[in-house]
């Protein structure tokens, strides 16, 4: 059964202050939490197989280079027989049953993936921070770190700072912090948002979110 949540969250601006307005997130959503963590663990998984290269290679004793000649003759030496320098069993020789290139991609429908995203959201609702607007006087590594340390962010928490467009200035600003990341709203990450400690929304990409993933 798909239900309707709104999320109600006050409106904070750079100084940690509430500005005294509220705004809603509503997000469709279903009513069983197996169902609700079900999904979100598809979600991952998925997203984890289609990160993966799958380039480890190693080369078989046809592929690696020399070897041609027989090392000695097959009777009366006293050694084992050997057909090939290039044997698995010789040193340099070649890999039995090693990784060869492989896709691990894994597909998942559209609908389903808004929906974990979606449920993803309502379950981190505790975390999640909406700011006026990102607008400094002056883009530096400084004022974003006196900006979350108002909002009581630890720096060595992972913090995903979600905004309508990624600027050339706040990139710069914030790209020497490894616990930070800049994601558009209109691209959410559904990996990014299960591993992040805190959430920092603007609030014009509440309206992107909702026009984006409600389906």
């Amino acid at each position: 059964m798909i239900l309707q949540k709104i999320l109600t969250f006050p409106i904070k601006i750079l100084t940690g202050e509430e500005s005294g307005d509220e705004i809603t997130l509503t997000l469709k959503s279903k009513e069983a939490t197996n169902t609700i963590n079900y999904v979100i663990q598809r979600a991952y998984l998925a997203q984890r197989s289609n990160e993966r290269q799958g380039t480890a290679n190693t080369l078989t004793r046809a592929e690696v280079k020399g070897g041609g000649r027989k090392p000695w003759r097959q009777k009366g030496t006293g050694r084992a027989r050997a057909g090939s320098n290039r044997s698995p069993l010789w040193k340099g020789g070649g890999v039995s049953f090693g990784p060869k290139p492989k896709l691990y991609s894994s597909k998942i429908n559209r609908k389903e993936w808004q929906l974990s995203l979606r449920s993803l959201l309502i379950a981190k609702q505790k975390d999640i921070t909406i700011i006026d607007n990102f607008n400094f006087l002056e883009y530096k590594t400084s004022n974003i770190i006196k900006v979350l340390n108002t909002f009581g962010i630890n720096l060595f928490e992972n913090t995903l700072i979600v905004v309508p467009k990624i600027e050339e200035k706040l990139l710069k600003s914030t790209r020497n912090i490894k616990t930070i990341k800049l994601i558009v709203a209109n691209n959410l990450n559904l990996k990014q948002i299960l591993l992040a400690k805190n959430l920092l929304i603007t609030k014009d990409s509440l309206k992107t979110i909702e026009e984006t993933y409600n389906g």
